[in-house]
């Protein structure tokens, strides 16, 4: 299996950012390497296929918040280029409504297994902020 590296989730976020333009402040500062480096090492450690492994790089890259600005747009990136050079693919596709999904991971609405399913076959339960 291949591995994303900690330059290149660097380097995705200076193109999320570039892309994917959300705010004028949006800043490519990288917070923490460790928190990047800690979140790949849990994917390569993880024992599950390559979607729970995905799952692993995409929720991990948007709760560690290890940059100043993009932190969801990167994590979004860096899944789909960690299937990409394993020779997969998403169902998800990268229209605005799929922004509300990762609010929701990165509030802790959805389970891992929840998330993995999503990555794989492009659907999952609506978020619903908790009141």
């Amino acid at each position: 299996m291949n591995y994303l590296t900690v330059e290149r989730v660097i380097e995705l976020n200076c193109l999320a950012l570039s892309l994917i333009p959300a705010k004028k402040a949006d800043s490519a500062k990288v917070l923490s390497a460790m928190k990047i480096h800690q979140v790949l090492d849990a994917c390569e450690q993880d024992e599950g296929d390559v979607f729970n492994k995905a799952a692993v790089v995409l929720e991990g890259l948007i709760k560690a918040h290890a940059f100043a600005s993009g932190n969801r747009r990167t994590a979004f990136l860096a899944m789909k280029e960690f299937l990409k050079i394993n020779n997969k693919t998403t169902k998800v596709n990268g229209v605005p409504d799929q922004a509300v999904v990762l609010q929701g991971i990165r509030e802790g609405y959805y389970q891992h297994e929840e998330i993995r399913e999503w990555i794989k076959d492009g659907t999952i339960r609506p978020f619903k902020r908790k009141a």
